[in-house]
């Protein structure tokens, strides 16, 4: 199986750690930002990361898909063990929530800042719009973080105690602010920092995390 595109996007790096968590290790192939070539065009026709490909899985053919909910939904079809995706209706119908919390509020938050402060500078040569990345970990930051705050459980888990695509989701995009040094307070957001900094550590993270610091710091 094929991945295009970078870890330094979460959606990507959500992906292949659930792959990871699964025991499944997909060749990651670098696509987006101009990169990719037919291939990738193929598996993802609007050229966003993720795309994906499992050849001739498709009665021979190649299975191509493309957006990172789409690709985990084939993946833990296929790879029912360990469910990662809980079949119990109200555990499963958490795991979505947290999934749309993560993808639409704090992939979106994070983009405005990662964006600003990274991609357009350290990538495309342009200046990134500071104030918009200002006032999105000023503003929407915060909320963010006092939702988590209340949610998560003593387990360190958000659903059934243990791991599920909800940690990975949720915790996928902390990572770029991470690598913006965002500081989230310790004292105001105990548990949060606790449950993503666990989460993150966990292998299925780890050494994707090690190999885009590695990134980050050449380009700094």
């Amino acid at each position: 199986m094929i991945v295009y595109g970078s870890t330094m996007s979460p959606f990507v790096r959500k992906v292949m750690a659930f792959a990871a968590e699964k025991g499944i290790t997909p060749e990651l192939k670098n696509a987006g930002m101009g990169r990719g070539g037919p291939e990738f065009e193929e598996a993802s026709p609007f050229r966003k990361m993720p795309g994906f490909r499992d050849p001739g899985a498709d009665q021979g053919r190649d299975f191509c898909i493309s957006d990172s909910t789409a690709i985990i939904t084939y993946i833990e079809a296929k790879f029912p063990e360990p469910n990662l995706i809980p079949p119990d209706p109200i555990a499963r119908a958490r795991t979505v929530w947290y999934e749309e919390f993560a993808d639409t509020m704090v992939c979106a938050l994070g983009g405005k800042l990662f964006f600003n402060r990274f991609v357009a500078p350290k990538v495309l040569r342009i200046a990134g719009d500071e104030s918009v990345a200002a006032a999105a970990e000023a503003n929407e930051l915060p909320p963010l973080l006092d939702y988590l705050e209340g949610v998560v459980p003593a387990s360190g888990f958000l659903v059934e105690d243990r791991i599920t695509l909800a940690d990975l989701a949720v915790c996928s995009p902390f990572v770029n602010l991470d690598h913006l040094s965002v500081a989230i307070d310790p004292v105001r957001w105990p548990r949060t920092v606790a449950y993503v900094a666990a989460i993150l550590a966990r292998p299925s993270f780890a050494p994707i995390i090690a190999k885009e610091r590695a990134i980050v710091a050449a380009m700094a």
